[in-house]
């Protein structure tokens, strides 16, 4: 099994995919050992001292101003952690809870937070049984970090609350741990608040939305030139002369995918043999690597802001290498917010175009030659109009995802909390977003792949070939008498979602970007 180790400098979104999806195991290294032991010092000296240290000796948010007695202070620990696991709504997906907490342990690892070396080594330990926290759907505000889905992590670390044993089965906590051989933390100043202060929802959600946004804007590129084909259009927009006059690196990326698979078709630049012969494509099929570049640029951006959240140590207060411990804001979810927000406008607006280059496609008034709704026998049958209804469906919820949550701010903690990100609920949209898109590209590949082989006599290109043959091989039918269209579709869902869709192209284009 690949086994991830975690160190005091960060971790890789690589790491994240691994532990989130592929059940990796976990070591923690020497070095963040040592780290842990050393800020644990800290803590435990500024324990010892009569004056009040936030979240060591003191209460917390609009409570910090009391001072809490040595007696009562792994109680407040302990109440801070069920106080906060007060979620509510349905259960968030495995990979997102499993992303949660290897990035909380991340932070924790880093030796700015002042947990013991032994908690950080029981959330190894628990993920790596197979233990998964039950979290909610709503609960974090994304400031002072995603506080209800990380106090019900930590919960299962104290052996309280319900959690997903590795059998998928909900049971108590403290029954799953005891049967992995797992002892249940007892919390000591500062350890509750340091287990619940980070975006490491937020951020994992980022993480996995950028894998899967990667696949969808390769997907999409294939799939608008299998439309451009399917439409008799000219490739030669495509040309990189063309693109490097507006240097967008997306933009010049999504053109050259496109023109690696149209290469050698026998299918583009029909213009001048048509009855109505046109001067220009269509926007939603001339302007496709402008919108996909766009969108991919904005991936770019998110990515770096992702690699940087990576890299950090969030928490409140934090240990400093000097001995300092520091209230501080770092735990504010802007930078990840936005860019969550962003990459829904983005996958949205993907969305959009794919849709019009389907509905071109069942248009006999604008399809060039095509059967009305690529019908066997139009009025008998009705071909792919619903599928394109279903389409539509989506798009129209992928703009309402696309209006920001990270616009928002609704005050909290008696107004000591008075701004807030709303970026786990930016992440929880996008991820809706993401599940929208993958949808929207599987019709569009569902229509034009039965357009292109309705163009008797003409031979689409090779990588066309491949993916055609490829998702007739997945399940996904081609032309012929209407019939039960949702497992063609759910067929088409399957392909694109698993990547097998690129994968049929790569070989024949080379990889595309």
């Amino acid at each position: 099994m690949h086994t991830v180790v975690v160190g005091t400098s960060g971790t890789t979104a690589e790491d994240v995919i691994a532990v989130a999806r592929g059940n990796a195991r976990i070591e923690l290294s020497g070095e963040a050992l040592d780290a842990l032991a050393r800020a644990r010092a800290i803590v435990d000296a500024l324990a010892a001292k009569p004056e009040p240290v936030y979240g060591v000796s003191t209460g917390f948010g609009a409570l910090a101003s009391r001072h809490i007695s040595p007696e009562l202070r792994a109680q407040l620990q302990r109440n801070i952690v069920r106080s906060h696991a007060a979620g509510m709504g349905p259960r968030v997906e495995r990979e997102v809870v499993r992303a949660l907490m290897f990035l909380r342990l991340k932070t924790v690892a880093s030796g700015h937070t002042g947990v013991r070396p032994s908690v950080a080594q029981t959330m190894a330990d628990v993920l790596n049984a197979g233990i998964t926290p039950v979290v909610h759907e709503y609960g974090s505000l994304g400031c002072s970090g995603d506080l209800a889905p990380l106090s019900h992590c930590a919960l299962t670390l104290m052996g309280e609350g319900d959690a997903e044993g590795p059998d998928g089965v909900v049971r108590p906590a403290g029954e799953l741990l005891a049967e992995a051989g797992i002892q249940p933390v007892e919390l000591k100043e500062k350890e509750g608040l340091a287990l619940l202060n980070g975006t490491d929802g937020m951020l994992g959600m980022l993480v996995m939305a950028l894998a899967d946004l990667g696949k969808l804007y390769k997907s999409a590129d294939i799939t608008a030139a299998l439309t451009l084909e399917a439409l008799l259009g000219t490739e030669k927009v495509l040309a990189p002369e063309l693109h490097a006059i507006r240097p967008h690196p997306g933009q010049g990326a999504s053109a050259a995918n496109m023109a690696a698979v149209l290469k050698g078709s026998g299918l583009t630049g029909h213009f001048q043999e048509e009855s109505a012969p046109r001067v220009q494509d269509a926007y939603s099929v001339r302007c496709a690597p402008q919108v996909a570049g766009a969108g991919r640029d904005t991936m770019a951006h998110a990515a770096l802001v992702a690699s940087r959240e990576l890299a950090s140590a969030v928490d409140n207060p934090v240990v400093l290498p000097d001995g300092r411990v520091e209230s501080n804001g770092n735990f504010h979810g802007a930078p990840v917010a936005y860019v969550l927000d962003f990459l829904a406008i983005a996958a949205a607006d993907l969305g959009s175009i794919a849709e019009r280059r389907t509905d071109r496609l069942l248009d006999k008034n604008r399809s060039h030659g095509l059967p009305p709704f690529l019908a066997d026998d139009a009025g008998v049958d009705s071909g792919l109009m619903i599928a394109q209804y279903t389409q539509a469906a989506l798009v129209s919820e992928m703009k309402r995802l696309a209006v920001p949550a990270s616009a928002d701010s609704i005050p909290s903690s008696a107004m000591q909390e008075d701004h807030v990100s709303m970026g786990w609920s930016a992440a929880r949209k996008l991820r809706t977003a993401v599940d929208n898109l993958t949808r929207i590209i599987a019709i569009e590949l569902y229509a034009a792949t039965r357009a292109i082989e309705l163009r008797h006599g003409l031979t689409p290109a090779p990588a066309s070939r491949a993916a055609i043959a490829a998702a007739r091989a997945a399940g996904v039918e081609g032309p012929g008498p209407d019939r039960f269209l949702a497992p063609d579709l759910a067929a088409a869902d399957a392909f694109v979602r698993s990547g097998g869709l690129v994968a049929a192209v790569e070989p024949v284009t080379g990889p595309l970007a």
